[in-house]
């Protein structure tokens, strides 16, 4: 690696009134380095970043970019100088084009000035390739998944030959395969000199792609680390304050009768939707008591069978055998699966499991504002109490209930949506990427409370790509690919390698 300095970060400090992000923080990123940003939610990382990247342009400390003082006007200001930023909320037009979101605002010219629709295209399925995504640069954003989504952002920054690039949770929506392809990307830049500054909650992949691993905590700097010789331990505790054992719980349950029967059960859609992949052969049972995981590369149905089997689906010919408690379950929408005692916490927290810019307490109630009714009237009395003990019980950090959703973190963000779907008082959670962009403490909780639910005899059925989470949390799993139930692991056989075995669609023994 180049001991080249590209930017320099001095004695940075930002107030947003009454709350200091951060304070006295100092960061150097060289050419041809990993340097990985840590921390809880709320330590200081998004106004670190925003700093740096132009969208915070008041701050105490320097910025120096190749030795050179910078002042920022604005994100372009950044972009120019050679630092692009891939946010962790995707940024992306749902009606136009992959291509045209790639090059939005640089579209290339023809000598005649009108925008250069095929080079636009050629390029983009360049950065695409570059990135093992197997996607048509005309197809419209609005109908990618959110892991494709996610490549779009990662082709889009790659497209602006950045010397420094910040990646903000990349593989928050990625499989291990799309990961590994990613690191490939990352290893590429690398030798190109390109700087990267990486952050992430998923604690594995730094010990893989980071050169150093400075941590945040409570808007501080906590301690530079070497990933790959510290401990998960030490950096935790860097983080947190706080040792693992007492972050995450231990539990193990019993699983009672079977809750969910899932046999043969297929979907055969009246106008397929690219790159959605319906259920083609789904088998599965789930207990009371018990955590059950699906895993999967992306495209493997994880999302379309939760979705389905929570009446969110597609619409199209069911064949098959789907029961909750032994009695033949079909709903043909959400409110049909809540009355059967089915809930669902979906991957996109903030496009379809909030209304971002309604309050805390509007979003906890959403769900179960009948049972909070009488004669039409809402009792807001017993909305204030039901809204306290359930912000209570998961321990969601908000200044009030009546602050907007969109003011939270991701973890609070993610604790509200459960506290919404738990309101209905479910039998069956199921849940898609739960921990998706949360950091490590929050990811403890969201852990701690799984055990509790299933302790309860409540059955969950969770998909993760996040092979640890899944092993570490499940009493099973089930591996799907292109739609179809291809192994059912349990723990004790549940490894990494027989997991992406299976997904990749090697031959598998299915074991209950």
């Amino acid at each position: 690696m180049t001991e080249r300095p590209l930017v320099r970060m001095t004695g940075i400090g930002k107030r947003f009134g009454g709350v200091q992000a951060c304070r006295d923080i100092d960061l150097t990123i060289t050419a041809g380095e990993v340097h990985a940003l840590l921390g809880e939610n709320g330590a200081g990382k998004s106004t670190l970043i925003n700093i740096l990247s132009g969208v915070i342009t008041a701050y105490d400390g320097t910025i120096e970019v190749d030795g050179r003082p910078v002042s920022f006007a604005g994100p372009v200001d950044a972009q120019r100088a050679g630092i692009a930023t891939i946010h962790q909320e995707l940024d992306l037009v749902a009606g136009l084009s992959i291509a045209e979101n790639m090059f939005l605002g640089r579209e290339p010219r023809t000598r005649l000035g009108s925008v250069d629709i095929r080079r636009m295209r050629r390029q983009a399925a360049e950065h695409l390739r570059t990135l093992g995504a197997d996607l048509d640069p005309r197809r419209l954003v609005g109908s990618l998944r959110v892991g494709e989504q996610q490549l779009v952002e990662i082709g889009r920054a790659l497209s602006l030959d950045a010397r420094v690039l910040i990646m903000d949770e990349p593989t928050a929506a990625l499989a291990d395969a799309e990961v590994e392809r990613l690191f490939e990307t990352i290893a590429g830049l690398r030798r190109a000199g390109v700087g990267i500054v990486y952050i992430s909650h998923r604690m594995a992949e730094l010990e893989v792609i980071a050169d150093r691993a400075t941590v945040l905590r409570n808007g501080r700097l906590a301690g530079t680390v070497d990933p790959k010789t510290a401990s998960r331990d030490e950096i935790i505790q860097l983080m947190v304050g706080r040792s693992v054992d007492a972050l995450f719980g231990e539990g193990r349950n019993e699983p009672g009768e079977v809750l969910l029967d899932v046999r043969g059960f297929a979907v055969t859609p009246r106008r397929p939707t690219p790159g959605r992949t319906e259920p083609a052969g789904v088998d599965l049972t789930v207990r009371s008591g018990e955590i059950v995981g699906l895993a999967g590369l992306m495209g493997a149905g994880r999302t379309e069978l939760l979705e389905t089997l929570f009446g969110a689906g597609g619409s199209g010919r069911r064949t098959g055998e789907v029961t909750i408690d032994g009695r033949p379950y079909h709903p043909h929408g959400p409110r049909a699966a809540l009355a059967r005692g089915v809930a669902f916490v979906p991957e996109d927290r903030r496009g379809a499991g909030l209304m971002l810019e309604h309050s805390v307490a509007e979003n906890v109630v959403l769900s179960a504002l009948s049972s909070l009714t009488t004669l039409g009237v809402v009792r807001r009395q017993a909305v204030r109490r039901t809204v306290a003990e359930q912000l209570t019980s998961l321990a969601v950090k908000a200044a009030s209930p009546a602050v907007a959703a969109a003011t939270l973190s991701g973890g609070n963000q993610q604790k509200v949506v459960f506290a919404k779907q738990l309101l209905t008082q479910p039998r069956l959670l199921l849940l898609d990427e739960p921990t998706r962009g949360v950091d490590i403490g929050a990811k403890a909780e969201i852990y701690r409370l799984l055990h509790r639910l299933a302790d309860t005899g409540m059955a969950i059925l969770l998909a993760s790509s996040e092979l640890p989470e899944l092993r570490s949390l499940c009493d099973r799993v089930v591996v799907l690919h292109r739609g179809r139930t291809v192994a059912t692991l349990p723990r004790a056989s549940a490894t990494q390698q027989a997991i992406l075995a299976a997904a990749n669609g090697d031959d598998a023994k299915e074991t209950r």
